[in-house]
């Protein structure tokens, strides 16, 4: 853990919007995917968004259903970035979220420390 730098969590007003990033780390193995995850108080941690890096016809996405059309993730320029646009933000959003990264959405080898998020009313 901790081998991923997560950045861009913070306090954000209901309704707001906040992007988190993430860098990934020179590796062994090629990343071909990267995600999201969030863990909120008294719940399990959860995938939120996740990204399969492909050329044709474009990259994959997947978000959970509590997110769908609020969040976007998003690959960067390289393949060892990405970033997650957070819009029309609720309470319940308000979670440690956390980056992996690995060569597949199955295996993810990299994780960072997580990053908090906090939706005030």
């Amino acid at each position: 853990q901790g081998q991923l730098v997560e950045s861009g969590g913070g306090l954000v007003q209901a309704g707001g919007s906040l992007t988190l990033s993430c860098a990934a780390p020179a590796s062994n193995f090629r990343i071909n995917a990267m995600a999201w995850y969030r863990q909120a108080p008294g719940k399990q941690r959860e995938l939120v968004a996740s990204i399969m890096f492909v050329d044709k016809p474009g990259d994959r996405k997947y978000y959970e259903d509590a997110v769908k059309g609020r969040f976007t993730i998003t690959r960067g320029s390289g393949r060892n970035t990405v970033s997650l646009e957070m819009k029309n933000m609720r309470t319940e959003d308000s979670a440690v979220y956390y980056c992996a990264a690995g060569p597949s959405t199955l295996r993810m080898v990299y994780w960072g420390q997580g990053t908090q998020v906090t939706v005030s009313s």
